[in-house]
């Protein structure tokens, strides 16, 4: 059993819209879910099934129709800097260097020079761009940007890290670099992590648990513990209990787009 303080509490999340011509549109049904201090969630589930919806709920960005989200025991109502989020898009200041823009949430802070740029300097060597303090997001590739927005994240010491699909845009091999790198850099921080995808063999390499969500109005389908053995990186894909896991998941997807296609 997993003695680990709970973090994250999600509970009876509802979320209605209103849709076209006024009609109610049931995008989230009492969704359940929590995450450990220092656990790595993963979150997959069918397109459409209200996994960003979910995550902005929770980052604040949102708000639920009906349910509550719990961050140690406080209720979430509102973005704040205890829950740092990372998107798809970097979201990169053009004008400022990696250094301005790793610092610039700690400049709002009113955190002094000094320490900014020792806190800076750290994170930047721990996302692996040490040498690339001065340059410019133009100068960067996609993956390198990425790391850029990690880093700035972790600067500001948030209590977990929201992620929404942050490695979509990339290139297949640049993207198993940084699933690598995100998993080091959980090893080495105990940071903890929800993470929502849509790539099977990303959330079964990088999570500890995996929750399933059906189709839409989106709920939670079922829960998968992860054990794979040694640190998690690229020769993880190959090995009995990842294939194992990644088949159980994708059995659950295709049958959530079968039922909606016979449904259509």
């Amino acid at each position: 059993m997993d003695n680990r303080n709970v973090k994250l509490q999600v509970k009876d999340l509802t979320k209605i819209y209103e849709g076209a011509g006024g009609k109610e549109v049931l995008a989230l049904d009492r969704v359940n879910l929590e995450v450990r201090e220092s656990e790595f969630v993963m979150i997959v589930g069918p397109s459409g099934c209200g996994k960003t919806t979910l995550i902005n709920i929770i980052g604040g960005l949102d708000t639920a129709t009906e349910g509550e989200v719990l961050l140690d025991g406080t209720p979430v109502s509102g973005p704040g800097a205890d829950r740092g989020m990372v998107f798809q898009g970097y979201s990169l200041f053009p004008w400022l260097t990696v250094q301005k823009n790793v610092e610039f949430g700690l400049k709002m802070k009113g955190i002094s020079a000094g320490e900014r740029a020792d806190a800076a300097h750290k994170f930047i060597e721990l996302v692996g761009l040490k040498g690339f303090e001065n340059a410019l997001p133009k100068q960067l590739s996609g993956g390198m940007k990425q790391r850029v927005a990690i880093a700035r994240t972790l600067a500001n010491e948030p209590q977990m890290l929201l992620m929404d699909e942050p490695f979509g845009a990339l290139d297949a091999q640049t993207r198993v670099v940084m699933q690598e790198l995100l998993a080091d850099i959980s090893r080495k921080t105990g940071t903890t992590i929800l993470f929502i995808t849509h790539d099977i063999d990303e959330a079964v390499l990088l999570g500890s648990r995996v929750y399933v969500m059906s189709r839409r109005p989106g709920t939670i389908k079922e829960v998968i513990d992860v054990d794979l053995p040694g640190d998690r990186n690229h020769n993880s894909l190959v090995l009995p209990q990842f294939l194992e896991t990644k088949k159980r998941i994708m059995d659950m997807l295709w049958l959530e787009s079968n039922d909606a296609a016979m449904d259509r």
